[in-house]
């Protein structure tokens, strides 16, 4: 617990100012729940009982007493209700911004992480981390913490009243107190417990609608809907079963704890009874301690509530740091490309990589690429060839070897300077619900109209674009789902015409487009590449035979390379892979 306080305090500490005025306000609330009982005692002994006043109010009637009791009673509770207003507003606030930051910190972090880490989670576990569990902050300090320090504040002034008063009624009020704190020993550890179960459950079933709603065309298509329901229901039982017995143990805690608290008054009411009986106390004075006694057994019950609370929070914040004390594995480097920008001479040494430790996906890999080439990779699925583009923007890092742009480790540059320099278009093609001129200028969000009308028109989607409703402006749905594959194909490809970076690369960038289009399409894809190193991951034979290598991998190996005739020629893997893969368009090499 100590070590996760030392975690969240710095949260708390550009707050400081305002939790100190919380802890001000905390000070003025117990002063006023203090007054509340006297009136009480002033009507009972005096204005009732004929106990004459000292003091101010020594001449005033029994009425009199009386009208200033009830004018007290109600001063003291708006005074009250007042500051608990402003106390439970800035509270609030502080631990609202405390949560916002721990958000933030979380989010910027895990954008931090590498792709290989990402692989590793569930989405929907992530997002249950950042949405819910970071509010963990708040609960420790703001509705655990604080609450804490106000209930030993309110607790120690009761006592300072009450010994005076009564020694021997305080003492057997304080009685039960051990016996309250050996609860909160013996139930905080099974709900810590229980609370575990319930985020991770949790967990489980945001991940599973994450899944779900992105995938719902593969499950509409297999006709998988009710399986998946079944599914979601087994998470969801388990996840409100956990729930369930969180709830069952929290109040089991609390009806244990006011049971124990009854005890105790009644030893009290009982004692008090007999002092007024025997006439060492007056019923003013015992209905005051009782008053005081219910409010003394408050902040014991606060103290020991809010430290479950603190308990059940403790598993949310540990999960929240479980992420934040994850080392980025992608280290950034300090070095930035010249304002020109790179070259684009690139050279993959000696590079293996594993996702995990028993399953190569590359090996061994020795590759040099002059600047301005076209490079095709070709080679069944998974046979690594979005894996050795990956790591050149340092998606990950390899195992072994390393990779220069320009003749130098491409550790040594910034993560930023380093994407920069490279525009990409990716499978499947990734379509943000914003509007269509922000999905395009995505990647250069200062480029103007004009620059990003010029993009789509070359992505041949310029007139698509001008007859949506609102033209570039059009909010695109979710995922792009209002566009067809092919309109989002072209889309991500004037994305990558904007960026105008010295290295491309394009993941299969006309897998989508008929023959038509993509002819079309093509004729910009080449004027992008022109002077530049571009590298196409290929299926078909169009993207492949205007290239100046061709690298075919296979078992994440470089087995053939060379141009697209020599390979032909060669009668190799190549050879197999065009007979049997590429769509022929026309003849090559005079090929029938």
């Amino acid at each position: 617990m100590n070590k996760l306080g030392r975690k969240l305090l710095p949260y708390l500490r550009p707050y400081r100012l305002q939790f100190v005025w919380a802890l001000l306000q905390v000070f003025a609330i117990a002063g006023f729940e203090l007054l509340k009982p006297w009136p009480l005692q002033i009507v009972i002994d005096h204005a009732l009982g004929g106990k004459p006043m000292a003091g101010q109010l020594a001449g005033f009637s029994a009425v009199g007493l009386l009208v200033i009791a009830c004018v007290a009673i109600v001063a003291v509770q708006i005074a009250s209700g007042a500051l608990t207003l402003l106390h439970n507003y800035t509270t609030i606030g502080v631990g609202q911004r405390m949560v916002n930051d721990l958000r933030g910190a979380l989010y910027a972090h895990l954008q931090r992480l590498s792709l290989a880490f990402h692989s590793r989670q569930k989405v929907g576990d992530l997002m249950y981390r950042v949405t819910a569990d970071s509010f963990a902050v708040q609960t420790m300090i703001m509705n655990g913490l604080l609450p804490i320090i106000s209930a030993v504040v309110l607790l120690g002034g009761m006592l300072f009243i009450l010994v005076p008063l009564d020694p021997t009624l305080t003492l057997l009020s304080l009685t039960i107190v051990p016996a309250l704190f050996v609860l909160i020993a013996i139930f905080n550890r099974k709900i810590t417990t229980v609370a575990g179960q319930v985020r991770d459950a949790d967990g489980v079933v945001y991940s599973l609608v994450q899944w779900a709603i992105s995938s719902v065309k593969v499950v509409q298509a297999f006709t998988k809907e009710e399986a998946e329901y079944r599914r979601f229901m087994v998470a969801s039982r388990a996840s409100l079963g956990a729930t369930l017995k969180l709830y069952n143990w929290q109040t089991l805690y609390s009806g244990v704890v006011n049971v124990v608290i009854a005890a105790g008054t009644a030893i009290v009411l009982y004692a008090g009874g007999r002092a007024v009986i025997d006439g060492t106390l007056t019923v003013g004075q015992l209905i005051v301690f009782i008053s005081y006694l219910a409010q003394l057994y408050q902040p014991v019950n606060q103290i020991t509530q809010s430290w479950g609370l603190i308990a059940g929070a403790r598993i949310g914040a540990g999960r929240v740091f479980e992420i934040l004390d994850t080392e980025a594995d992608l280290k950034d480097g300090a070095r930035e490309f010249p304002p020109e920008g790179a070259r684009g001479d690139i050279a993959w040494q000696g590079i293996s990589f594993n996702y995990r430790a028993d399953t190569p996906v590359l090996r061994a890999v020795d590759l040099e690429i002059k600047a301005g080439m076209k490079v095709a990779l070709v080679g069944p699925t998974g046979a690594g060839k979005s894996t050795l583009l990956g790591l050149l923007p340092r998606f990950f890092d390899p195992s072994t070897g390393i990779i220069t742009i320009d003749g130098v480790d491409v550790r040594e540059f910034t993560l930023k300077s380093l994407r920069q320099q490279i525009a990409m278009v990716l499978q499947p093609p990734l379509i943000f619900p914003i509007s269509v001129r922000e999905n395009i200028a995505y990647g250069r969000p200062e480029a103007s109209a004009e620059e990003v009308e010029a993009a789509a028109r070359l992505a041949r989607i310029h007139d698509l674009v001008v007859s949506l409703p609102q033209g570039y402006d059009t909010v695109i749905g979710e995922s792009g789902a209002t566009l067809s594959e092919g309109e989002k194909q072209r889309l991500t490809i004037a994305r990558a015409l904007l960026r105008d970076a010295p290295i491309l690369i394009l993941d299969e960038p006309t897998s989508a487009l008929d023959v038509e289009t993509e002819a079309v399409v093509m004729q910009g894809i080449e004027r992008l590449t022109t002077g530049r190193t571009t590298f196409i991951i290929a299926h078909r034979l169009s993207t492949v035979r205007s290239c100046d290598l061709v690298l075919v991998l296979r078992d994440g190996i470089i087995v053939e390379k060379g141009g697209v005739a020599e390979l032909i020629a060669q009668k190799g893997v190549f050879a197999d892979y065009y007979n049997t893969q590429f769509r022929v368009e026309e003849p090559i090499l005079g090929e029938p």
